[in-house]
C-alpha cells in the first residue's frame, strides 16, 4: 500500500523532519516516486516474489539506521509472512526510537514479547481493533476501559501507547496518562493514522521524549483535522487534507506557547 508510506513521509516532513527516507520493495520504487513529493527520498529494498519486503532486506535496513534518528515501522508493509517476520526481527534489534503502527502491530500480535527485547523507546499507535489483537481482549471491552487498558499495556510492555479513537488516550511507561481534546469524526478516514505516525516520528526525531512526542503529535493531528473539517466539512475530509493543515496547526501552537 504505497499511499500509506507516502502519507507517513509527507506528514513527517511537514512536522519538521529534516530528511525522510521511505524503504520500499525495489520493483515498486518507480511507482512510489510518482506518488510522493520530491523532498522525500526512497530506499529500494530486496523483495519477495509477491512484491513485499524480503528477509534479505534486514541488513540494508539496519545499515541505514546508522544514519537516521527514528524509525517509523508498519504502514503499507502488508501481512505477508516473510515481511511480518522481518518486522519482528527489526523491532527486536532496532537501536533507535520507533513508532510502530499498522502492519507492524499485526506482527507484534503474533509475538508481543518482542517489545521487551531491547530498551529503545517505542510508541505504539493502535486503533481499538488492533488493540484487541495485541491484548486478546474484545473490542467492546477495550472501548469501555480505554484508560486502564492503555495504562496497563504501557507499563507492562515498557512503551508509550496511543490508543486511537474519540479522545485518543496517550499512556507512558511511567504511568502518565493524557486524554486528547482535538479531532473530529471526519478523521476516521483512510490514511489518517498514517499521517499521525509520520507526525509523531518527526517530533521524536527532533529530540522530544516518547510520551511528549506522542502527546504533541496526537494533539496537532487532531487540530489539523479540525481546521480541515472547518474548511471542507467532516464528511469530506481525507488524509491529505490533514497534512495540508499541519503548518497552520503548528503556527497556532507556537503562538499559544508564546503567550
Amino acid at each position: 500500500m504505497l499511499g500509506a508510506a507516502a502519507l507517513v513521509g509527507l506528514a513527517a516532513m511537514r512536522c519538521g523532519a529534516g530528511l525522510t527516507t521511505i524503504g520500499i520493495p525495489k520493483s515498486l520504487n518507480p511507482s512510489l516516486q510518482q506518488k510522493i513529493s520530491p523532498v522525500i527520498m526512497t530506499l529500494p529494498l530486496p523483495e519477495t516474489k509477491e512484491g513485499t519486503l524480503s528477509k534479505t532486506a534486514y541488513a540494508t535496513i539496519m545499515s541505514k539506521l546508522k544514519n537516521v534518528q527514528v524509525l517509523a515501522l508498519g504502514p503499507g508493509l502488508s501481512g505477508d509472512p516473510t515481511t511480518q517476520n522481518l518486522i519482528l526481527r527489526i523491532i527486536a534489534n532496532c537501536p533507535l526510537p520507533m513508532v510502530i503502527d499498522a502492519d507492524a502491530l499485526t506482527a507484534l500480535a503474533q509475538d508481543i514479547s518482542v517489545l521487551q527485547k531491547n530498551t529503545s523507546p517505542k510508541i505504539l499507535t493502535p486503533h481499538p481493533g488492533e488493540m484487541a489483537r495485541l491484548t486478546g481482549y474484545k473490542k467492546d471491552f477495550i472501548e469501555n476501559s480505554r484508560k486502564k487498558i492503555a495504562g496497563d499495556f504501557a507499563r507492562n510492555y515498557h512503551c508509550t501507547l496511543v490508543l486511537k479513537g474519540h479522545q485518543s488516550i496517550v499512556a507512558s511507561v511511567k504511568g502518565e496518562l493524557s486524554v486528547n481534546s482535538t479531532g473530529n469524526v471526519g478523521m476516521a478516514t483512510a490514511g489518517s493514522g498514517d499521517v499521525l505516525t509520520g507526525m509523531i516520528a518527526a517530533f521524536l526525531a527532533q529530540g522530544l521524549a516518547a510520551y511528549d512526542a506522542a502527546r504533541l503529535g496526537v494533539y496537532l493531528h487532531g487540530l489539523a483535522g479540525d481546521l480541515a473539517a472547518k474548511e471542507k466539512t467532516a464528511i469530506s475530509l481525507i488524509a491529505t487534507d490533514i497534512i495540508e493543515k499541519i503548518p497552520l496547526a503548528l503556527k497556532k501552537q507556537i503562538q499559544l506557547t508564546k503567550k
